[in-house]
């Protein structure tokens, strides 16, 4: 898995990329969670560990000295961030 991800070219958009597809993955996983279960009905802070996985990607670019593909991921975790708090914003009106 460690050749795949090293011959990633190091682009920005290829962290944009990873960075808002994660996180989008497993959102959609916890939003199902939340809706048809009891137990994550009021889990709302399981959307931000859907954000936080982000770290553990950039820990490992970070490790194979990816630094563009680390910056696009913090972009694409700043923009998730973001959608999470307006999500909050707008739940509370």
């Amino acid at each position: 898995m460690a050749k795949l991800f090293s011959s990633i070219k190091n682009h920005v958009l290829v962290g944009l990329g990873i960075g808002l597809a994660s996180p989008l993955a497993l959102s959609s996983v916890a939003w199902y969670l939340m809706h048809h279960t009891l137990i994550f009905k009021k889990a709302d802070l399981l959307l931000i560990g859907c954000v936080a996985v982000n770290l553990l990607w950039v820990n490992y670019f970070n490790k194979i000295n990816k630094e563009n593909i680390i910056r696009g991921i913090v972009s694409a975790t700043f923009l998730c961030a973001f959608a999470f708090f307006f999500y909050k914003v707008s739940q509370e009106a």
